[in-house]
């Protein structure tokens, strides 16, 4: 008798529960059809925006969508009403590691954000803020800053 486990395949875990289904990556018995051509790709000619230049909001936000366009169909209950919640889509990424008393702080100035002050707002935007302020600290006060001066231990 075999020990091993058998697990779902791709198809399975990512099925569709409605509406119009994708089609399988792997192919069906007896059901073969030529599939579309695709579109090469083609280089962007435009040059890609400098670092910290103008950021893309991420997909699926009402400021990707346009604030303006109304929603249809199902699902307008609980969202309909719903800002933006400010969301970015951000196209580089840094591990940062903190000990656990860290991290517990980070996440009481989250709960603190969003019971206290209404801000329901993630870990990472807490912490890009946090940069952004530091930084800019730094750049007006320069070796009067908090974080020169934190560094040098006084």
């Amino acid at each position: 008798m075999s020990r091993r486990v058998s697990l779902p395949g791709a198809d399975e875990l990512f099925r569709t529960t409605g509406g119009m289904a994708l089609q399988s990556s792997s192919p069906r018995r007896g059901a073969e059809e030529p599939a579309p051509p695709s579109a090469p790709a083609v280089p962007s000619s435009s040059p890609e925006p400098p670092v910290g230049g103008q950021r893309r909001p991420q997909e699926g936000s009402a400021s990707a969508a346009g604030a303006s366009s109304p929603r249809s169909g199902k699902g307008q209950g609980r969202g309909a009403n719903r800002r933006p919640s400010g969301r970015e889509r951000h196209d580089e990424k840094i591990t940062v590691y903190v000990s656990a008393e860290e991290l517990m702080d980070l996440e009481h100035a989250r709960l603190v954000l969003r019971g206290e002050h209404g801000l329901a707002v993630d870990r990472g935007r807490i912490v890009r803020e946090a940069v952004a302020v530091v930084l800019a600290d730094l750049e007006s006060r320069g070796d009067a800053s908090i974080l020169v001066r934190r560094l040098r231990g006084r």
